[in-house]
């Protein structure tokens, strides 16, 4: 369900923005970053980002890392930031999740957004954001890479493909507290949590904003980190049947094609692949962001998730599920349907009770 992005509601009690040495208003909203990995790269340049990030809005780390991570960043954004382990009575497979469930239960504004530490926002993206959440109860931004490396540029075929049916999967989203916390926050034990929290947003009835001309930058990520991601991320498909069934029929596709000696259908798909790529680029100003060669990585991304994709259907079938955080994970996300009859108990669940909870005792 979208909402519209005018008719701004009046600030929640106790939300009045601040001022900057600067002189400008600073952004009643909270930034969540949840820290779940034991690598510790690129601490300089996170840090000098959350220095800039906390003079225009309050930022709060959760911070899963190791005890000896941990002090390391302890130290480092002492004065800086409100830093924080998360809560340990939440439990769940999912350590981005609970870092989440933390955050947002401590926010001190009613606007919140939450973003993975390569997540780069701007000024002017945290007042889109802010603005869009005085009408939406969840907004879902759209990111791209920048720099823009080999592993990228593939990564942005199924961005530009996803942006032509619809919108893409950012590393980012933002919440109205209040709606989380009615809500009961959303499942940690499942593997695609944004999916899981737009679905829960859905099925509790909440507006869903997913501007297409809203970008935030993304830094890439290792190229080793994006090979060792290629099954699990197309695990994720099978909470979404229909890409499931699109990206299964890739490769028996391919090879008929191939045993048949019809080059030409191949190039055919291949052409489509990056005609769909490119409406997806040309939607919303997408080309300031969104480089002309980029449409070329749709027809490789394609054929990758049809070779993941029976690969993630086998470990689900032969395995129970796929490897995350040292543990095996089945459910990649919920149904709406699913989600809207536990909405619905006749007790409040621990999770429930826990996230409505008075956040004043857990680290304010």
């Amino acid at each position: 369900m979208s909402a519209p992005a005018g008719s701004a509601r009046p600030a929640p009690v106790g939300a009045r923005p601040t001022t900057t040495s600067a002189g400008r208003p600073r952004l009643p909203v909270e930034y969540v970053l949840p820290l779940h990995g034991a690598a510790d790269d690129g601490l300089d340049e996170l840090t000098g980002y959350l220095r800039a990030l906390c003079r225009l809005v309050d930022v709060t780390v959760v911070d899963g890392s190791p005890p000896q991570v941990y002090a390391r960043h302890a130290a480092r954004w002492h004065g800086l930031l409100r830093h924080l382990p998360p809560d340990p009575t939440v439990h769940g497979v999912n350590g981005k999740v609970r870092g989440v469930l933390t955050g947002v239960a401590a926010a001190r504004h009613e606007h919140v957004v939450i973003a993975d530490d390569d997540v780069r926002y701007d000024e002017a993206g945290l007042r889109a954001v802010h603005r869009l959440l005085d009408t939406a109860d969840l907004v879902r931004p759209q990111n791209y890479f920048d720099p823009l490396p080999w592993h990228a540029w593939w990564d942005t075929g199924r961005t530009l493909l996803n942006r032509a049916f619809g919108a893409d999967w950012p590393g980012t989203l933002a919440v109205r507290r209040s709606t989380f916390r009615a809500m009961g926050g959303y499942d940690p034990d499942v593997l695609f949590e944004n999916l899981e929290l737009v679905r829960t947003v859905r099925a509790y009835g909440g507006t869903e904003a997913s501007p297409a001309w809203l970008y935030v930058r993304r830094l890439p990520p290792s190229a080793a980190h994006f090979r060792g991601q290629r099954v699990r991320q197309a695990y994720d498909d099978l909470a979404q049947p229909a890409r499931l069934l699109v990206a299964l029929a890739v490769l028996p596709g391919v090879l008929a094609a191939v045993l048949a000696r019809r080059p030409g259908l191949l190039a055919v798909g291949a052409a489509g692949a990056v005609a769909v790529a490119e409406v997806g680029r040309r939607r919303a100003g997408g080309p300031a962001v969104f480089p002309p060669a980029t449409a070329l990585a749709a027809p490789f991304w394609l054929l990758e998730r049809g070779v993941c994709g029976w690969l993630a259907l086998a470990r689900r079938v032969g395995r129970g599920g796929v490897r995350y955080a040292g543990r095996r994970v089945r459910r990649p996300a919920h149904s709406v349907r699913a989600l809207r009859r536990r909405l619905t108990p006749a007790e409040p669940s621990d999770l429930t009770r826990w996230i409505r909870a008075d956040p004043t005792t857990r680290g304010r």
